[in-house]
């Protein structure tokens, strides 16, 4: 084990926290990456969800919610994070290796699930930056192509280097155990970078005024339509605060697991 965790060599569970082991990292540049952990065997969570990640603090864990990348069948737990030079967390969690222990929280929550949605036909899966997270997951859920007939998934990052899983995403999730056929279909990636040359550039606001985020493959009316559209927003503050303004105007209602609605945002990350 690295010196720069050497405290996590006293990690050690609790009612509310188990210790898993660290199994790869990916670092996507120099201010992203993402890490696959073990899965308890009595782990279980929905497409979508959050849950505590953390290492030892002074004198009690430090603790940040986490979104889950990886599907809900998967024998692993993976999530995607930022590097912050300075921040309590990520300045450490950014060192770990395979073999390192962490802390995972044993309740996994959160209101970016199908449950909190309405019946839809097209489904929209907004996200910036490492907003993407819990979209993964979601995109991976055979029960989301049951749910819904399009899937359209947008991350909106500032370089093309920030676009992780790119590859995949574009290959329409082709190698997927549960979802490839479907998604070959029903599934569609469009990613947007606002700072350097790509094909397609801009915020996710300019997409939809200048309509394309509904441009073909995609199907249906060039706009949001609340009679069929369902959405769910996740990233930065601005992006949601501008976004949910927008579909309230439009006649669009916030749904939770209470009350399902016709678009979600994740409150626990935005306040």
């Amino acid at each position: 084990m690295s010196d720069r965790i050497a405290a996590a060599s006293k990690l050690a569970p609790s009612a509310s926290l188990t210790v898993e082991t660290v199994l790869r990292v990916r670092h996507w540049n120099d201010h992203l990456f993402s890490f696959a952990i073990t899965r308890p065997p009595s782990f279980r969570f929905r497409s979508g969800e959050f849950v505590m990640i953390g290492l030892p603090g002074e004198g009690r864990p430090l603790l940040r919610a986490y979104s889950i990348a990886s599907p809900a069948y998967a024998d692993e737990l993976e999530f995607l994070s930022i590097k912050v030079p300075d921040g309590p967390l990520t300045s450490r969690l950014q060192g770990i290796a395979p073999g390192d222990p962490l802390y995972l929280g044993r309740k996994p929550t959160g209101t970016l699930v199908a449950d909190a949605l309405l019946p839809g036909r097209r489904l929209f899966l907004l996200s910036t930056g490492t907003g993407l997270a819990p979209f993964l997951s979601l995109a991976r859920d055979p029960d989301i192509y049951e749910r819904f007939n399009e899937i359209v998934l947008v991350h909106c990052v500032r370089q093309v280097g920030d676009l992780a899983w790119r590859e995949e995403l574009e290959s329409q999730l082709a190698g997927d155990p549960l979802v490839q056929d479907q998604a070959l279909l029903q599934f569609h990636y469009l990613p947007t970078v606002t700072r350097e040359a790509f094909r397609t550039e801009g915020r996710i606001d300019a997409l939809i005024d200048d309509g394309r985020l509904f441009a073909r493959p995609l199907t249906g009316p060039a706009y949001f339509d609340p009679a069929s559209d369902r959405i769910m927003l996740c990233g930065s503050m601005a992006m949601i605060r501008d976004l949910q303004a927008r579909l309230q105007a439009l006649g669009f209602r916030e749904g939770s697991n209470a009350a399902p609605g016709d678009f979600v945002i994740e409150r626990a990350f935005v306040g």
